[in-house]
């Protein structure tokens, strides 16, 4: 993981920039909405990093941009789906970077990082996604889904590893195949305004 303090020069304009933004849902997993957000405007962002990603993360190349949004998040506990109340990783390739900015004020949660119990994947990549898929079924149907919650701690499927602090504008690149989730505290409420909710630019990297 690399982190970095102090990203942007004016986090301020940017969360400004951002309320002016049409937000929508975006797919299944992000509980919360979402803003589309261009190369031109996110790669400088990451540009001066590139050369350390390349030999922090042994790549074959340096990355380049996938994708990236302005996200808050607005679910609260009661409308998660199960698929939400789980850890998860935003795709097999052990290339995929992923790059989150806390735009957050209040600073309520950061991201933790876990590790199934049942196989001792910490990440997924596409040898494993077979096995991992088998095994949550399965463990599913020993034990249960997770209740309406988010996930915060140790459950009988996951073991929290690791958790990033979400210090306002502070930025954090992991590998996007390891098994990670918002790490929000149990007194969570969702805010829809990206001036006071849970606000991060989400930039993926391949």
């Amino acid at each position: 993981m690399v982190k970095v303090d102090n990203a942007l020069p004016d986090p301020d304009l940017v969360i400004e920039i951002a309320s002016r933004h049409s937000f929508g849902r975006h797919g299944p997993f992000y509980p919360g909405l979402r803003a589309p957000v261009s190369a031109a405007v996110s790669m400088p962002l990451v540009e001066p990093l590139l050369g350390r990603l390349v030999q922090d993360f042994d790549l074959p190349r340096r990355p380049i941009y996938l994708e990236c949004y302005l996200s808050v998040v607005t679910h609260a506990p009661g409308d998660l789906t199960p698929i939400q109340r789980l850890p998860h990783f935003d795709g097999v390739e052990p290339e995929r970077l992923a790059v989150l900015l806390y735009l957050d004020r209040r600073e309520e949660g950061g991201t933790a990082f876990y590790r199934q119990r049942a196989t001792g994947f910490e990440s997924v990549d596409a040898n494993r996604l077979e096995t991992y898929r088998q095994s949550l079924g399965s463990e599913v149907e020993r034990v249960g889904l997770p209740g309406a919650e988010y996930i915060a701690g140790d459950t009988d499927l996951f073991e929290r590893i690791h958790a990033a602090r979400g210090r306002f504008n502070s930025m954090v690149i992991y590998r996007g195949n390891t098994l990670h989730c918002a790490d929000l505290p149990a007194d969570f409420h969702p805010e829809s305004d990206p001036r006071k909710g849970r606000l991060t630019l989400n930039l993926f990297l391949a």
